[in-house]
């Protein structure tokens, strides 16, 4: 193996390899004639699909709706519904991708003259997903039908219910499904186990990116009936991209195919400032340039969150869905406030998980318990978790009654998802689902032991492999001097960037530390001189405890290093300059 640098063992103590495995990027002997064709390639581009890829277009990419099972079945009963005005509720989940599918849905049908309504369950009172008692209230409210969005798959009895009360449902979701489906009048999900191949190919979609495909299907069903005139116009689908791009980028879906043109065309919507509720949590969020693909699961991603986490459920499809100014900057102010109220939380269960998972260190999966945690942050915490102990990790908040309510983050290589349904089919677990990299589950306490066991045994050689082969993987090495805003610039032409479309991660040296300390949450700063005269600006997100924190904190400063990590714009002073987002740092003698 080609260690970069000669890196064998970093400060963090992983080597430093090569993504296509050679220095120059080579691959087959040949060597690509610009950046961002090797950037492609090293993703996992073929050669012969670089132009598609360098800018990908929603006619490139989106696939014909009817390959999906009981797309067109949901297809024409919401035509139906549309030309009959029929009443319609949209029933979505409390985070961003079930907020986001629930606005386009209703955005969709408001746009063709229905009034659609919506319901979010709360997270508390409700728990996640669909429950009986809930649909058939809907219907005796009046509704002719129900569209459950990011959210269904595993709602075995919620769904007789509603069948058995003659509400009709159709459910739109992206969440693993077993091979016995719930009764719904159709069950959209490219994660069935039917699927057609061309639809499960689309299995990294988020719940959003299906409900615009609906959307496609719907319109193209009401063309085929010739609903559509000089007097009534079809609705702006591409319009509609702002939503799947945030929900697509929150739920940390894989930014490949589909759901790389959806992001790239999406961001595109999203700075025109077309959605008014968009546009005030922008302001809200504080961000004085154009949205980025970053900002969608940084600052908008986790204010839309803070609604369903520690708020009211239903203000994330309020503030999507509103055309009142006013109304869209009270919605957008209220959930930065609860953001900031989500951190709070958020941090005093981080501590107390964290004490609890040392005992989790020869575990393969880091699973901790804790009466009055608060369930709205546990997602949270088991992704922090993950992160810090690399690998899988599930935060259980237990009642007083005995119950729990679990999140769990997984690592590349890891399917949790499936490991969860798994463990509810053993008996395990009151209910539970999810996909490959988090899952959701409701366990009994006196059970918690037990599913640590279960899926020790599940995903211990999973695990295992995983962390075998982890290294710190690098597209490049550039002097101090290279680290500038021109390459930032031309690296993002290779973008969006995200799970499965990893940014570019660069290593660059020798430097010496010149200044380091810690600031805010426990985020390392640094600064560093190069030997071409070159300083580079350097931080470690959350990593004042770590290994590699601790060494840049108390390295002496006449020793040499490299430094690696994602180079990003900052733009806080005068001028824009380079910074590099730290990963990992090597001695250079």
């Amino acid at each position: 193996m080609s260690f970069v640098l000669n890196v064998e063992r970093s400060i963090s103590g992983q080597p430093w390899t090569w993504r296509m495995g050679s220095a120059d990027g080579r691959d087959d002997g040949f060597l690509p004639d610009d950046l961002v064709t090797q950037i492609l390639l090293a993703r996992g581009c073929a050669r012969d699909e670089l132009d598609r890829y360098r800018n990908p277009r929603l006619r490139d990419f989106l696939p014909d709706p009817s390959v999906f099972r009981d797309m067109d079945t949901a297809a024409v009963r919401i035509a139906d519904a549309v030309e009959r005005g029929e009443a319609v509720t949209v029933f979505g989940d409390y985070d961003v991708d079930g907020a986001t599918s629930a606005a386009l849905l209703i955005r969709l049908l408001r746009a063709l003259g229905l009034a659609a309504g919506y319901y979010i369950p709360d997270r508390l009172m409700e728990g996640y997903g669909p429950s009986g008692e809930a649909l058939v209230a809907i219907g005796e409210s009046g509704a002719d039908l129900v569209i459950t969005v990011d959210c269904g798959a595993q709602a075995y009895e919620a769904l007789a219910t509603a069948q058995a009360a003659g509400v009709e449902v159709i459910v739109v979701d992206h969440h693993k499904c077993l091979a016995t489906l719930p009764v719904a009048l159709a069950m959209v999900n490219p994660n069935r186990l039917d699927e057609s191949d061309e639809g499960a190919a689309q299995g990294h979609l988020a719940a959003v990116g299906m409900a615009f495909v609906l959307a496609v299907a719907v319109v193209r069903e009401l063309r085929a009936r010739e609903f559509f005139g000089d007097d009534r116009p079809a609705p702006d689908l591409l319009a509609l991209l702002d939503l799947v791009a945030l929900g697509t980028v929150a739920d940390v879906a894989r930014l490949v195919g589909l759901n790389r043109c959806f992001v790239t065309q999406g961001l595109k919507v999203m700075r025109e400032r077309r959605n008014t509720g968009l546009s005030a949590l922008i302001d809200a969020s504080r961000l004085k340039r154009d949205v980025e693909c970053r900002d969608l699961g940084f600052a908008l991603g986790p204010r839309i969150n803070a609604g369903g986490r520690v708020g009211k459920s239903d203000l994330g499809v309020r503030l999507l869905i509103t055309e009142d100014a006013d109304e869209a900057r009270e919605i957008a102010a209220e959930l930065d406030r609860l953001n900031e109220e989500r951190r709070a939380i958020e941090a005093q269960v981080q501590e107390q998980a964290e004490a609890l998972a040392e005992a989790t260190h020869n575990h393969a999966v880091a699973l901790v318990a804790g009466c009055g945690w608060h369930p709205g942050v546990i997602g949270i915490v088991a992704g922090r978790l993950k992160e810090k102990l690399g690998k899988p990790a599930i935060v259980v908040a237990l009642d007083e009654d005995g119950s729990g309510k679990g999140s769990g983050r997984s690592i590349a290589g890891v399917d949790l998802g499936a490991a969860i349904l798994a463990a509810k089919e053993a008996g395990l677990l009151v209910a539970g689902g999810g996909h490959a990299m988090a899952a959701g589950l409701t366990v009994m306490g006196d059970q918690v032991a037990a599913l640590s066991s279960f899926l020790e045994a599940r995903l211990g050689n999973d695990v295992a492999a995983a962390s075998g082969n982890k290294s710190l993987v690098l597209d490049a090495v550039l002097a101090p001097r290279g680290v500038n805003p021109d390459y930032v610039t031309a690296i993002e032409a290779g973008g969006p960037y995200g799970m499965g479309w990893p940014a570019p991660r660069i290593a660059t040296g020798p430097v010496r530390l010149v200044k380091c300390d810690i600031v805010g949450n426990g985020h390392v700063r640094a600064i560093f001189a190069g030997e071409d005269g070159r300083s580079i600006k350097g931080i470690a997100f959350g990593a004042a405890e770590s290994q590699l924190g601790q060494t840049l904190l108390h390295a002496p400063r006449d020793r040499k290093l490299w430094i690696a990590g994602r180079a990003k714009i900052d733009d806080w002073g005068t001028r824009p300059a380079a910074e590099l987002l730290l990963e990992d740092a090597a001695w250079a003698e």
